[in-house]
């Protein structure tokens, strides 16, 4: 077995990204507290080619270089606005058509492996939302979804790094939903 070399992975360049079909989900990020949350989640919405993430509240905003550190360049190919709450950015995402779902822990919430099972003819536009490391998404926020997203967890815990739960729920949407479509327009 061999490692692929940089030049043989067939990577785009910047230009190549936004000139791209993007898969038709949007990020939104309430009230994330680190840099290298949000850096990380940057990465994998480049891996993943989703169409966009919105920064809401107090979430850290690129330039910075602590985002940058995670994001080895992703702040640069990944589409991205902010809003001054998650509320303002969801009404805004379904005037635009998208569904919207947080990542939450919360009654009537589906299990990710359920989720991807109902939602396999699933085609249109998505938003999800992931909370803030301590509180999680905001009440008004939630309120504001189509539904709940749960991760399954076993442990004492019950509780993922944000960017790891990303990484896991955008890596099963994308399976699930596995077509390159036009998404809404992140500025």
């Amino acid at each position: 077995m061999r490692k692929l070399s940089m030049d043989e992975l067939g990577r785009k360049s910047v230009d190549e990204f936004r000139g791209s079909d993007k898969r038709p989900v949007i990020v939104v990020l309430d009230n994330i507290r680190s840099m290298h949350n949000v850096g990380s989640v940057f990465r994998t919405a480049d891996a993943f080619l989703l169409e966009g993430i919105v920064l809401c509240g107090y979430t850290p905003r690129p330039p910075h270089r602590d985002i940058h550190k995670t994001a080895l360049g992703a702040t640069e190919t990944v589409a991205w606005e902010y809003a001054e709450t998650t509320a303002q950015a969801l009404r805004s995402l379904r005037e635009q058509g998208c569904s919207l779902f947080a990542v939450e822990q919360a009654e009537g919430s589906v299990p990710l492996q359920r989720f991807v099972d109902e939602y396999t003819a699933h085609r249109g536009k998505m938003a999800v939302v992931f909370g803030n490391e301590v509180s999680g998404v905001e009440a008004e926020a939630l309120a504001l979804c189509d539904g709940c997203i749960e991760i399954p967890q076993w442990g004492m815990k019950h509780s993922l790094n944000i960017s790891v739960a990303a990484g896991i729920v955008l890596w099963e949407l994308v399976r699930m939903n596995d077509v390159r479509a036009p998404g809404v327009q992140i500025r």
